[in-house]
């Protein structure tokens, strides 16, 4: 199977519809995918696939009635080949263990486990084990992201990680002038840790006023040009792919400047005997890591390739007259 085939159901007699959408499936390579097409929601398909085969495939509604139904059925690729990136979209237990681990799964996210693991200098049998033991473990509740729309992903974004830089960053500047003030001449590391962190807020000031102003943006009105077929909000825009991978690239350098704060505060933490502030300091670096850490996750690994594929479904002309 290499190109995407389709199936017209209502076309097969009752007793081969079942059978013959399971055949497709089982000649499917992981990672090929085929459409379906009804006359009613196929679900019930879904929950007899889930119970035969396992969660070993994903199903993708490309079109919701009233008259007509197209689901995508893809065969998820073979164990072991995923990236970090895609192991920790999937299930945020799995970000978890690579936090807790040191693993890059957001910047270094296109890395496979294997890869990962020999750059973070951990043992890829110790992480799988830690993987499948949060699998097992019992849930904690968790979003998920993959079933959001890309314009609600944006607005979550915006909402949840942005909003908590605006609010926490001035607080960790002041904490540094602070502490520098105080404890620069014993500590001198601190002076570094300032300018760093100094960096840093240059850095993600422009970066989030791109996004805000561009990116998020643009992706609303691919969205709202897959939705409708209209594509007048599209013609300030040339492409996608130009926004992306800039913010892709601050992403890297922002992980660069991230690494060298951890590696300055010893993975922050705080000299013994260090005064409250000092403490706090270092707290409040290691949460707007692991929040800039999801935030750079969320978007390479999740927002962005659902921005791209928007925009090559609308090129490919799936909505007539978007693109001129």
């Amino acid at each position: 199977m290499n190109a995407i085939e389709s199936l017209y159901v209502p076309a097969l007699p009752p007793a081969l519809k079942h059978p013959t959408i399971f055949n497709l499936f089982d000649r499917a390579l992981p990672g090929e995918a085929f459409v379906i097409i009804n006359d009613h929601d196929p679900k019930p398909l879904y929950y007899q696939l889930l119970a035969e085969k396992g969660n070993i495939f994903s199903w993708k509604y490309l079109q919701e009635g009233p008259e007509e139904w197209q689901v995508q059925i893809a065969k998820k690729p073979a164990a072991g080949s995923e990236t970090v990136g895609q192991l920790a979209a999937a299930d945020l237990r799995k970000a978890e263990v690579f936090r807790k681990y040191g693993i890059d799964f957001c910047c270094g996210g296109k890395k496979s486990l294997k890869q990962a693991c020999a750059d973070a200098r951990v043992s890829e049998t110790e992480v799988q084990a830690a993987l499948d033991s949060a699998v097992q473990a019992a849930a904690t509740p968790t979003f998920d992201f993959n079933r959001w729309s890309a314009d609600f992903l944006a607005d979550y974004i915006y909402n949840q990680h942005h909003e908590y830089y605006y609010e926490h960053g001035p607080v960790i500047a002041d904490l540094c002038d602070k502490v520098t003030g105080r404890h620069g001449n014993h500590f001198p590391q601190l002076y570094e840790l300032s300018n760093l962190y100094r960096q840093l807020q240059q850095e993600l000031d422009v970066h989030f006023q791109k996004e805000e102003k561009v990116l998020f943006p643009f992706i609303k009105a691919l969205v709202a040009a897959h939705k409708t077929g209209d594509g007048s909000g599209l013609l300030a825009y040339p492409s996608v792919q130009g926004p992306v991978h800039a913010m892709e690239a601050d992403h890297d350098d922002a992980g660069e400047v991230l690494a060298q704060i951890k590696a300055l505060t010893d993975n922050y933490t705080p000299p013994a005997g260090s005064c409250n502030s000092f403490r706090f300091l270092y707290k409040k670096l290691q949460d707007l890591e692991e929040d800039l850490h999801l935030h750079i996750h969320l978007e390479n690994n999740i927002l962005f390739p659902k921005a791209l594929a928007l925009e090559a479904d609308l090129r490919q002309g799936s909505k007539p007259g978007v693109f001129h």
